[in-house]
């Protein structure tokens, strides 16, 4: 089998669908997840939230580094990681290496060049920050893959405002845009909103270490019963099935200069265009492949 060195940089902790999307990982035969970063506010609580998720699925040798907690020039809009009390009785790690996120990853993109998969599904400020200090880094992924954005405003005008990913470092966002990875897609908010699933019939898929651990995250929510909306699993199946998703080529703009508006994402279609947005889903493909990779022992 042909396997993906994959990276993620995540901000587990508060919205559970990063939990849900690293158990997917976890549980991929294809990913060989060679390390796992975390951003935004109290990044050591959202490692040991990472850490409970790797020694759960049996995994405890996965390098896992808390990166930057503040945005760039924004304010932080995410200090606290919510769901961390979910995991007091859970086995993890307490202790993790400070400030080497970002050299972990420049260090390992190096190692493998035009091999390392980037998933980043929080806010963008370890991304941006990687590709300044080491510009030639976007060069050397085998491609980058984000949760963030919202691209079909004239479709879903609800979803007018930022993406939140997007929202909470603005600057960082439109810094990753702009690096041109050559292989490089965004998985908005207009396309996950559309994978919803309720909390009864996700209890009754989840079985094992990894499910009871999920199950925990699903009770700690502030509104226990609320559907999960599967933005961040999403992408990472996109990684492994990218027929799930209808994707198109353009160029991606981020609003900088409205306080009101700041990450907002303007996306022009051009046929060779930098980067790839998915516009459309296949939800129950998605869902399929989702819980038949899981498997059993989710």
């Amino acid at each position: 089998m042909i396997t993906k060195k994959v990276l993620l940089d995540t901000d587990i902790g508060n919205d559970i669908d990063d939990a849900f999307a690293l158990a997917y990982l976890l549980r991929q035969p294809a990913c060989e997840l060679m390390g796992i970063t975390t951003v935004s506010g109290e990044t050591n609580k959202r490692a040991a939230m990472a850490s409970a998720m790797c020694q759960a699925a049996g995994r405890p040798d996965i390098p896992i580094f808390p990166g930057v907690e503040q945005p760039l020039l924004a304010r932080q809009l995410q200090p606290e990681t919510t769901q961390f009390p979910a995991i007091a009785q859970v086995p993890h790690q307490e202790a993790f290496p400070a400030g080497k996120a970002l050299r972990h990853m420049q260090e390992t993109i190096r190692a493998n060049p035009g091999d390392i998969s980037l998933l980043a599904i929080g806010p963008m400020t370890n991304i941006a920050l990687l590709f300044a200090m080491d510009p030639e880094i976007p060069a050397l992924l085998k491609e980058l893959v984000l949760m963030c954005g919202v691209f079909t405003y004239k479709l879903q005008p609800y979803l007018c405002l930022s993406e939140w990913n997007a929202r909470c470092d603005p600057h960082a966002t439109a810094m990753v845009y702009r690096a041109g990875v050559p292989a490089s897609c965004s998985i908005g908010l207009d396309v996950t909103t559309r994978t919803t699933m309720g909390v009864q019939d996700i209890r009754s898929r989840l079985s094992g270490p990894v499910g009871s651990l999920l199950g925990r995250f699903l009770d700690a929510r502030g509104a226990p019963q609320t559907p999960v909306t599967f933005h961040d699993p999403l992408a990472a199946a996109v990684m492994f099935e990218p027929e799930v998703c209808r994707f198109e080529r353009g160029r991606v703009r981020v609003e900088l200069e409205s306080t009101a508006l700041a990450g907002l994402t303007e996306w022009q279609a051009e046929k060779d265009g930098p980067h790839s947005v998915a516009f459309d889903v296949n939800a129950p493909a998605f869902f399929r492949h989702y819980w038949d990779v899981l498997g059993a022992q989710g």
